[in-house]
């Protein structure tokens, strides 16, 4: 990743971000009730409970930090928010990059670094707000 951020978050967790506890790498279907999703795998805390997927084509690789109920719903809620300003959209791709970058600038941190997965709470709900922010000037802001 840029800037050396991606070095910042650590992708094969062995400690958990949120209680400190032990994480192990798994099968998903520890946490998905006996069904296997995506890459198949996760990382779980053994303590908490949070946890968090793995890239399909490196599952050794966590999507972000591992999250909690409340984290994981408030991601969801961000991403469906987020992601109606350029899902479906002619140019898409250019609407998403100019999107992320938006919500960096009112975040406050380098577009890299700028994605829910690595967001812990605090910064979830920040995020939050930024896309209210962005929701209410939509029109200007896909120009």
């Amino acid at each position: 990743m840029v800037n050396g951020f991606h070095s910042k978050i650590n992708l094969s967790p062995k400690v958990c971000n949120l209680c400190g506890g032990k994480v192990i790498y798994t099968d998903n279907r520890n946490i998905y009730h006996g069904k296997s999703y995506g890459s198949g795998k996760c990382y779980l805390c053994t303590n908490c409970g949070a946890y968090v997927g793995t890239h399909k084509p490196r599952p050794k690789e966590a999507f972000g930090i591992l999250a909690n109920s409340e984290m994981r719903r408030l991601k969801h809620i961000c991403h469906q928010q987020f992601d109606s300003f350029w899902q479906g959209k002619s140019n898409s791709s250019k609407k998403r990059k100019k999107v992320y970058f938006e919500m960096a600038k009112i975040l406050g941190i380098p577009v890299e670094e700028c994605h829910f997965g690595y967001f812990d709470l605090v910064m979830l709900k920040k995020a939050y707000k930024a896309i209210k922010q962005m929701q209410a000037r939509r029109k200007k802001l896909l120009k």
